[in-house]
């Protein structure tokens, strides 16, 4: 299938889902939440694509930059000598319970904002978060998007090899608390 014929297909699948919300969350075991599977090397045809579709009723959240501005939050120096300190639990560095904002907070403090203000928050560039030890699961349950008028859409750049959904084409992935658009 050609990407043009794909994508038209995977959009007009994802707008139905975003439109039928009540039954989302019962496909989605009472999550609110649509992961929006392509091919990592497609990712910005599909990105293009999103930003012409859904213009001011969406609000994009760049993973990869927020990731960027918590590094720089503290420094390189510090923030590269607090994770080699922490190198055997990466996942301390950027979600923890403490009161400390962290990445996981970053990008749930993005998703509540865009919720305030009657968006639509699309995750895209979340291959970053590939070894910080957060997973789609922990953002998709947080009670701000299990609650919300409006469903996170996740941009997954991910492929599904025998009916096995993996991340970046390689690591397994949940599908629990969502729906895929594939």
């Amino acid at each position: 299938m050609s990407f043009t014929t794909e994508h038209k297909q995977k959009f007009e699948d994802l707008l139905l889902r975003i439109k039928n919300q009540d039954r989302l969350q019962l496909q989605a075991n009472g999550g609110n939440s649509i992961l929006f599977s392509y091919p990592p090397e497609d990712e910005s045809k599909y990105l293009e694509h999103a930003l012409d579709l859904f213009g001011d009723e969406a609000c994009f959240i760049d993973v990869s930059k927020l990731l960027v501005d918590f590094i720089a939050k503290d420094g390189w120096d510090d923030f590269q000598s607090y994770y080699e300190s922490m190198s055997s639990t990466p996942h301390v560095v950027f979600k923890s319970d403490d009161p400390e904002l962290d990445l996981f907070d970053m990008i749930i403090q993005e998703i509540s904002k865009a919720f305030a203000a009657d968006k639509i928050p699309i995750l895209i560039r979340i291959g970053a978060l590939y070894g910080t030890g957060i997973e789609n699961l922990s953002i998709m349950e947080h009670p701000h998007v299990m609650k919300s008028a409006h469903p996170l859409i996740i941009f997954y750049p991910s492929r599904i090899k025998d009916e096995t959904l993996l991340f970046l084409n390689f690591k397994l992935a949940s599908k629990y608390r969502c729906v895929l658009v594939h």
